[in-house]
This record gives C-alpha cells, structure tokens and sequence, in this order.
C-alpha cells in the first residue's frame, strides 16, 4: 500500500481511470492498528486495484473535503470522483471490508 504524503500525489491518485482504493488513517488510531493486522489478506483478494493510504494528521484537510469523520475509513475513487465510502464503524473486520469492496467493485 503506497502512502499518499501531499494534496498533489492525492489528487493524481484519484484521477485513475480505473478505481483506486484510499485507506484513511492515524498513527494514535487503535482501530487503525487493529485493521493493519488483518488488511493484508484483504490487500491480497483485491490485488487488481491499486491501494493507497493517507494519514489523516500528515495531509492537513483532506479527510474533511472527503466527509471522512472516523477513521480508519476506506474509500474508492475513479477520474477524480469518490465512488463510495465505508465509515469507520464498518471497517473493524476483514469480512467487513471484504464484502464492502466485494459489493462496490464485484
């Protein structure tokens, strides 16, 4: 999972004409630990998309234009567009995830 550190990388990310996959998170996050321990496997099952990460502290603003109030939150964009979001509340399994991204991309 390649990180995102400036506005510039995030929005050449997003414009990919194929869909692209945006975890947000923080260093002082647990749920954000508790899903870097199962997200591999995740990473894995949907390894035809290209993944990404933001620190919510490290690129000042971006979690707020992009309604993410709870992290870790994932997110899919394509040309420049948010497809569809999955809330901090629905991320805390990796059969969460899974059937998140299964249903949002097939």
């Amino acid at each position: 999972m390649e990180a995102i550190k400036s506005r510039e990388k995030f929005s050449e990310v997003i414009n990919s004409d194929k869909p692209v996959i945006v975890k947000f998170f923080a260093d002082w996050c647990p749920d954000c630990k508790r899903m870097d321990m199962f997200i591999g496997d995740v990473l894995e099952q949907f390894s035809q998309y290209d993944w990404y990460e933001v620190n919510s502290d490290e690129v000042e603003g971006l979690a707020q234009e992009h309604e993410v109030m709870g992290i870790p939150s994932i997110l899919i964009f394509q040309n420049g567009e948010k497809l569809a979001h999955q809330h901090s509340a629905y991320t805390k399994t990796p059969e969460e995830v899974t059937e998140f991204l299964q249903q949002q991309l097939g």
